[in-house]
C-alpha cells in the first residue's frame, strides 16, 4: 500500500533523525551490559572461552615463576659437595687445638652452616615434593627427593634419577633441560588456551551478531506504516548491517582480550611483586604502582573521543548506504535524465565525508598504543637505571625484567580493546536507538478472531492525522458485503489512507472502523489481514520467480492453482508464450524490473486472486495497463469481484461506472456520494471530474 498522500513530500533526513534519535543520550556502559544480554543463550561457550582465558593467564604466571628458579640455579655460587666436605673437615680438625668451650662451639656452628648451605637443593626439593603431595592423589604414590646432588622422582614402583647439581655446585644441563621442557610445555598450553579463548569468543560474537540482525529485522517488520513514512530504507539497512558488524568486536575480540589480557598482566605484576619481595626491592613496587596506572591514562582520555567520532562516522556510512539505495532503486529516472555524473558527484561528496571521519577517528585511535608504550618503556628504563645505581646484578634483574617485557603485549592489546570497544559502543548506541523505537500497532491481550466476513465494513466519523496534519476529517460510510465502493478525488485528498485504515496499517485518531460490528482495533491483526487482498497502484514484486510472487499470499498453493489465478488475471499468456523462456520459473528481477509495467500489474492481480479474500482493495489496479489489456483484466476482476466486497481507489472513472457507491473526497472529507448516474445528475465535483477525463480521452 502507498503511504498517506499528504506526506509524499516530507523530508526523509529530518524525519530519520526525529524517529531514531528521539530521546538521544549517551548510554555509556549500560549499552555494553544491555548488549551482553544477547550473550545469555551462548553462556556455555562463553564460559569455556573465559576459562580458557584464565588458564592462558595462569600458564603465563607458571612460566614466569620458573624464570627466577632457572636464573638462580644457573648462577648458583654455592660450593660443590667435595669442597664443602673438605672445608667441614678442616673446620672440625681445629677442635683438637682449641681448649676453650666457647671457641669450640663457634667452630661446630661454622661447620653446621656449611652443611646447611650444602643442603639447599634438598630443601628446594622438599618444598616441591610437598606441593606434589598436595595436588596429586595418594594412590598415585608420587614423590620427589634428593641425594648427593641427584634428584629422584618416584612414581609407584618406578624411579627416575638425574643429576641436578654438578661438582662446581651449579645446575646440571639435565636439570636445565627439565626446566626448559616445563617452560615450553607451559607455553604450548598457554597458546592452546589462547586458541580456545579466541575460537569460543568469536563463535559467540558471530552468533550474537546473527541474533542482533534477526531481532532488528523483526523489530522493523513490527513497526507501523507511520515508521516507514518517516525513515529511509538505506538508514535501516546500515543500522542492521554495518552497525551490527561493528558490535561483533565488542562481543568476540573484546571479551576474548578482556578475559585474557588482564590475567596476563596480573600474572606479570604478581611475578614481579614476588621477585621484589624476594630481593627486598621495595622501590620497584613503587615504580609499578605509579607506572601501571599511568599506562591507563591514555586509554581513558582518548576512549571517549574515539566513541564520539565513531558514532558520527556510522551516521556517515548510513548516508552512503542511503544514497546508494536511493539511486539504484531509481536508476530508470537517473538514466532518463542523464544524471549519472550528478549522482557520481553526490556520492563522492558523501563518501569523502565518511572517509574524513574515519581518518579523524584513526588519528586519535593510533595514539593509544604509542602513548601506553612510551609510559611502559619509560617505567622499565627508570627501574633499570635505578637498579644499576644500587648495584643490582643482571641475575637479580632477570626475574624482574622478564615480566615487565611480557606485560607489554597485554597492555598494548588492552589499548586496542579500548579503541575497538568504543567503536562497538558507538554502533550499539545507534542499534539500540532503533530497537527502542516502537510504533507498532497494538493488539489487545484477547483480540477477536474473525474467521469470515459476514455483513459490512463501516466508517463512523473517522478522523486521522499524520503527525500534526489532518488527512481525514469525519469520514462516514458503509460498505456492505458483496458491494463495490469506489473513492475518487484529487491527489492528497486521503483516498489511499482509507484503504490503509481498513487493513489497519494505521489506527484512527478519532471515530472508529468496524467489520461486522467489531472495531478493527479489537480484531486480531493476522485474522483481519487474512480477510483482505490488496492490489496496489504500484505492482510490488520480489526478486524471485513468477510462481513465488503469485503464491506469496498462499504459500501452500499448488502449481495448478497458481496457473488458474494467472489465467483469471490474463497473465498466463505472457508467462508461457515464449517472451519469458523459463515461464513460471522466470526470476522477475529487482521489483519486477524484467517485466513490463502491465505484466507486473497482472502478476500482482493474480496474487490477490489466488489468496481468494472476501474483501478486496484495489488501488487503481489497472493504471499500468494498455487499453486492450485493461479491458481483459477488468473483465477478470469483474468475475473475481463477484460475491466479494471491494473497495476501489480510482483515477480513471471508466473503471468504476458499475460501483454500488462512489465517494468523492476533497481535503479529507466526503463531499459527494452516490452511484455513477446519481453523481452525474448532481452536476457537482464528480461531473466536472468526469467531463475533464472524457475530453482528455477523446483528444
Amino acid at each position: 500500500m502507498n503511504l498517506p498522500e499528504a506526506d509524499e513530500n516530507m523530508s526523509s533526513k529530518s524525519d530519520d533523525k526525529k524517529i531514531l534519535n528521539k530521546g538521544k543520550k549517551n548510554y555509556s556502559w549500560g549499552v555494553y551490559l544491555r548488549l551482553l544480554q544477547y550473550v545469555k543463550p551462548y553462556k556455555g561457550r562463553l564460559l569455556l572461552g573465559i576459562l580458557a582465558g584464565f588458564l592462558a593467564g595462569g600458564s603465563l604466571f607458571g612460566g614466569l615463576m620458573m624464570i627466577p628458579m632457572m636464573v638462580k640455579s644457573v648462577d648458583n655460587q654455592v660450593e660443590s659437595t667435595a669442597e664443602t666436605d673438605k672445608k667441614v673437615k678442616e673446620i672440625l680438625s681445629r677442635l683438637d687445638e682449641v681448649k676453650d668451650s666457647k671457641e669450640k662451639e663457634k667452630i661446630v656452628t661454622s661447620a653446621l652452616l656449611h652443611v646447611e648451605e650444602k643442603s639447599k637443593l634438598t630443601l628446594e626439593v622438599e618444598k616441591i615434593n610437598k606441593k606434589i603431595k598436595k595436588f596429586t592423589p595418594e594412590s598415585w604414590n608420587i614423590s620427589l627427593t634428593s641425594n648427593k646432588g641427584n634428584v629422584i622422582l618416584k612414581i609407584s614402583s618406578r624411579e627416575i634419577s638425574f643429576p641436578a647439581e654438578n661438582a662446581a655446585g651449579k645446575m646440571t644441563w639435565q636439570l636445565l633441560a627439565v626446566f626448559a621442557a616445563g617452560f615450553v610445555l607451559l607455553w604450548i598450553l598457554r597458546n592452546i588456551f589462547i586458541y580456545l579463548n579466541g575460537f569460543f569468543m568469536h563463535y559467540v560474537g558471530l552468533r550474537v551478531v546473527m541474533d542482533l540482525r534477526e531481532k532488528a529485522f523483526s523489530k522493523i517488520m513490527d513497526q507501523s506504516m507511520r515508521f516507514y513514512g518517516n525513515i529511509d530504507v538505506g538508514e535501516l539497512i546500515s543500522r542492521t548491517t554495518n552497525d551490527t558488524n561493528s558490535m561483533e568486536g565488542a562481543v568476540s575480540s573484546s571479551i576474548a582480550d578482556l578475559t585474557k589480557c588482564p590475567l596476563e598482566l596480573l600474572a606479570c605484576v604478581a611475578s614481579a611483586v614476588i621477585a621484589c619481595m624476594q630481593y627486598e626491592n621495595k622501590e620497584l613496587l613503587l615504580i609499578l604502582a605509579v607506572g601501571l596506572p599511568a599506562c591507563v591514562i591514555p586509554v581513558s582520555i582518548l576512549g571517549r573521543k574515539i566513541r564520539k567520532i565513531h558514532r558520527k562516522s556510522m551516521g556517515k556510512i548510513a548516508l552512503v548506504v542511503k544514497h546508494m539505495h536511493e539511486v539504484l532503486t531509481s536508476i530508470v529516472v537517473v538514466k532518463a535524465y542523464h544524471a549519472e555524473r550528478r549522482e557520481k558527484l553526490r556520492f563522492a561528496k558523501v563518501n569523502i565525508s565518511y572517509f574524513r571521519m574515519l581518518i579523524k577517528a584513526l588519528l586519535v585511535q593510533l595514539w593509544m598504543a604509542p602513548l601506553m608504550e612510551i609510559v611502559a618503556v619509560t617505567s622499565t628504563l627508570v627501574f633499570m637505571v635505578y637498579s644499576y645505581s644500587k648495584g643490582v646484578s643482571i641475575t637479580d634483574l632477570a626475574p624482574l625484567l622478564a615480566p615487565c617485557f611480557l606485560a607489554y603485549q597485554p597492555i598494548k592489546s588492552l589499548a586496542k580493546v579500548q579503541a575497538a570497544l568504543q567503536k562497538s559502543m558507538a554502533a550499539a548506541d545507534r542499534y539500540f536507538q532503533l530497537m527502542d523505537v516502537d510504533t507498532s500497532i497494538r493488539e489487545k491481550d484477547t483480540p477477536v478472531i474473525l474467521k469470515e466476513f459476514k455483513n459490512e465494513i463501516k466508517f463512523e466519523e473517522v478522523v486521522f492525522s499524520y503527525d500534526s496534519k489532518k488527512i481525514l476529517d469525519g469520514i462516514s460510510f458503509t460498505l456492505p458485503k458483496g458491494h463495490l465502493v469506489a473513492v475518487v478525488g484529487e491527489t492528497g485528498s486521503g483516498k489511499t489512507t482509507i484503504a490503509n485504515l481498513i487493513a489497519r496499517f494505521y489506527d484512527v485518531n478519532g471515530g472508529r472502523i468496524t467489520i461486522d460490528g467489531v472495531d478493527v482495533r479489537d480484531i486480531k491483526i493476522s485474522s483481519l489481514r487474512d480477510l483482505i487482498g490488496i492490489v496496489s497502484q504500484e505492482a510490488l514484486l520480489f526478486n524471485d520467480t513468477v510462481s513465488y510472487n503469485i503464491a506469496y499470499g498462499q504459500k501452500d498453493a499448488t502449481h495448478e492453482e497458481i496457473v488458474q489465478a494467472a489465467r483469471l488475471a490474463n497473465a498466463d499468456k505472457f508467462i508461457t508464450d515464449g517472451r519469458h523462456p523459463e515461464g513460471y520459473d522466470t526470476v522477475v528481477g529487482e521489483k519486477g524490473f524484467l517485466l513490463s509495467g502491465g505484466e507486473r500489474q497482472r502478476v500482482s492481480i493474480a496474487r490477490a486472486i489466488l489468496k481468494n479474500p472476501p474483501i478486496l482493495i484495489l488501488d487503481e489496479a489497472t493504471s499500468a495497463l494498455d487499453t486492450v489489456t485493461e479491458k481483459l483484466v477488468q473483465e477478470a476482476l469483474t468475475k473475481v469481484m463477484a460475491n466479494r466486497t471491494v473497495f476501489a481507489i480510482a483515477h480513471r472513472l471508466s473503471t468504476i461506472k458499475n460501483a454500488n457507491m462512489i465517494l468523492v473526497l476533497s481535503k479529507g472529507k466526503v463531499i459527494e456520494a452516490g452511484t455513477h448516474e446519481e453523481l452525474l445528475a448532481k452536476n457537482g465535483a464528480y461531473k466536472k471530474l468526469h467531463d475533464t477525463q472524457y475530453r482528455l480521452d477523446n483528444q
